[in-house]
């Protein structure tokens, strides 16, 4: 193990220090210790479900928290308890966030360490460990784009260096010269595997070179050493801006958590660790130097186990969350109210492209804290040229090109909207996304339901095929987003909606994912208000009134549908959805009571599109008004295919009208 590298012995430079700052620095050591002991004794107790000990590192914790000022962010782990604690966080707060309670941060929906307080300037992990990484580098943007001489600082293990979060996190900080301090805590192990089998570089300070980036190797068992060398890095990156590596050098006493145990270590490797732990160390060396005395000590512990009992009884005594149904699903997105701008003034014939850039400028005038982020949109203006020029108008703060780097991105917009940005983040393509998921259905769709912080997030998605781009970009993937509760999905078919409907979305404090088909990008006109106004979310149009069938669509197929009631004498409504989720179910279930024939057409492959949850729907609310069964007509259920003509054949316009017409003959 390379952990057992260096001398076991600790000195202590307190130079400088005063006695009250020492002796502070003990008893905000001790309190995440004997918070601990008390904890798994509960949790032998059944009295918690779960355990993550910090047992052996807590210097690192207490240590950096207290070097940095409590307005600056700090992204834990669950081995730091020693954050919380040294924020000052009342503990019955802590206790009731574990026992599930709703004193807690998390109403119940969330355990241990995985909830974010902006009272405490505290923001937790999730268990995709890796992401917390680039929230930090979007809440250091943030604290630069103000100016406000402030220091991010994130946590992770060696294991989490590993992760691909890791490697593009550091290259976004690197390549923006974020004031984050990235610390690593190098237990020697993740879960069991040990840091040989994770790694081939001797430390993690090696791991910074590649990116040019400053590193700092550190004792995290000596509470002083951490404490002054972060001060320090406090001071110096908050002068002057840049990311900085943290290794800090220690080990974990118990198990990944309790239920895992020790058996994978060698029994030698803790003994030695052992004579290294930070509390008992720094003890001696203040008792030996007279700076505490035995009776003083035992004061420190007999208030600070007060302190646990006194706030344990209050969580304990706190009555278990109730159910709510109600309560649930309103905070599953945070509650917007729609404020309609009315279309005024001249129009102008423009395309789809256009309107689209035109509603992304309109709203970057209107919010000043508006980012936007993606590859190539800066002087390139993007790859379909929807940011051409914004750059001279509002630049390179604002206008921001990004490596190459989907999840990242997409955190760090997540981490702008914690310090109090907007942000839209351009995929070059859709199909792009799949490189940031994560981040996606793990950090901005739960974001307001796990603790109530808003994810102001944008994501636009070009999308669709038609336009012979091959498998990797043409797919219309809308569906794997409308499954997930706190995601709104937008997707226009005219110049006119997507205006209005994309400031709309900048507008909206929930995470919207905007879908623009390229196809209709430079090949569709309309006439579009000059001046900004904004299009309720969730709303279907009526394009088109009939009483002989329901057709419902979105996106191309509205284009497709409209071909097919202009070639023939059709008598149907035609349903524009524009919102995938929220869903105008009113507007769909209205039309079906009135037909009593549905046909719904989309892009998306057959099997698990939406189309199958509106039937569902419709059979579930409308099951006595059908006159025939329902119609879905997609795309066959094949990766989407480069050569015209098979793309034509897996794409359903032609499909559709043979469909129609045999709903219309049944």
């Amino acid at each position: 193990m390379i952990l057992n590298f260096f001398d076991l012995s600790m000195q202590f430079t307190t130079k400088g220090i005063t006695k009250e700052t020492l002796i502070s620095l003990y008893i905000s050591l001790l309190k995440p210790r004997l918070i601990e002991e008390k904890m798994l004794l509960l949790l032998r107790q059944g009295k918690i479900s779960k355990w993550f000990s910090g047992i052996g590192q807590e210097a690192i914790s207490v240590g950096v928290t207290l070097a940095l000022q409590n307005d600056e962010y700090i992204l834990p782990m669950h081995r730091n308890l020693g954050v919380f604690t040294s924020r000052n966080i009342p503990l019955y707060r802590l206790f009731s966030q574990w026992q599930g309670k709703m004193n807690g941060f998390t109403k119940g929906r969330d355990r241990s360490f995985h909830f974010g307080t902006q009272e405490y300037n505290i923001i937790g992990m999730i268990s995709h460990l890796g992401p917390q990484l680039g929230v930090a580098n979007g809440i250091a943007l943030a604290n630069l784009l103000k100016k406000n001489n402030k220091l991010t600082a994130v946590f992770t293990g060696d294991g989490g260096t590993s992760e691909g979060d890791f490697h593009e996190a550091l290259n976004v900080a690197s390549v923006w010269k974020l004031p984050v301090l990235f610390c690593i805590e190098n237990n020697g192990y993740g879960l069991s595997t040990p840091s040989n089998q994770q790694f081939a570089c001797d430390f993690m300070i090696d791991k910074a070179k590649g990116y040019g980036m400053e590193s700092l190797q550190i004792d995290g068992n000596n509470i002083v050493e951490v404490y002054t060398k972060i001060s320090e890095l406090d001071k110096s990156v908050r002068e002057n801006p840049r990311p900085v590596l943290v290794e800090f050098l220690t080990f974990r006493m118990r198990g990944h958590e309790e239920a895992s145990g020790t058996k994978y270590v060698p029994k030698e490797l803790l003994k030695s660790w052992a004579q290294k732990d930070p509390v008992q160390n720094y003890y001696n060396y203040l008792l030996n130097n007279k700076l505490i005395t035995i009776e003083e000590d035992i004061n420190f512990r007999a208030e600070i186990n007060k302190e646990i009992n006194d706030n344990l009884a209050i969580a304990f005594a706190e009555e278990p969350i109730i159910a709510s149904l109600e309560n649930e699903l309103q905070d599953v997105y945070n509650p917007q109210r729609f404020k309609e701008i009315a279309v005024s003034g001249k129009t102008s014939n423009i395309r789809f492209v256009d309107a689209i850039s035109k509603g992304l400028f309109q709203s970057m005038q209107k919010y000043d804290d508006l980012i936007i982020m993606g590859q190539d949109i800066a002087d390139y203006g993007g790859v379909f040229k929807v940011t051409e020029g914004f750059l001279e108008t509002f630049g390179a703060e604002r206008v921001r090109n990004t490596p190459i780097c989907e999840s990242s991105i997409i955190e760090a917009a997540y981490g702008l909207s914690i310090n109090g940005y907007k942000s839209v983040v351009e995929l070059q393509f859709s199909d792009f996304i799949t490189s940031g998921f994560n981040p996606v259905i793990n950090l901005l769709a739960k974001s307001f339901y796990r603790w109530q912080q808003p994810a102001d997030v944008v994501l636009r998605m070009p999308c669709g095929a038609g336009v012979g781009a091959g498998p990797f970009h043409s797919q219309t993937n809308e569906a794997w987003f409308t499954k997930t509760p706190g995601l709104k999905v937008v997707y226009p078919a005219f110049p006119y909606d997507a205006k209005g409907l994309l400031a709309s979305a900048i507008a909206d404090e929930n995470p919207v994912l905007f879908f623009e088909h390229k196809a209709l990008y430079r090949s569709l006109y309309q006439d579009v208000p000059d001046d900004y106004y904004t299009i309720p979310l969730g709303k279907a149009a009526l394009l088109n009134k009939g009483k002989s069938v329901s057709i419902i669509t979105y996106g191309a197929g509205v284009h497709w549908a409209l071909e097919v009631l202009k070639e023939t004498s059709i008598d149907g409504d035609l349903i524009d959805l524009r919102s995938l989720q929220p869903l105008d179910t009113e507007a769909i279930f209205a039309s079906v009571k009135k037909t009593g024939k549905v046909i719904i057409l989309q892009e998306d492959t057959l099997f698990g599109g939406i189309a199958s949850d509106i039937s569902a729907l419709i059979t579930e609310n409308c099951f006595e008004y059908l006159d025939a069964p329902i119609k879905r007509v997609a795309s066959i259920d094949t990766p989407v295919p480069f050569v015209k003509a098979l793309e034509n054949q897996f794409l359903p316009k032609e499909r559709f009208k043979v469909a129609l017409q045999e709903l219309l003959d049944y």
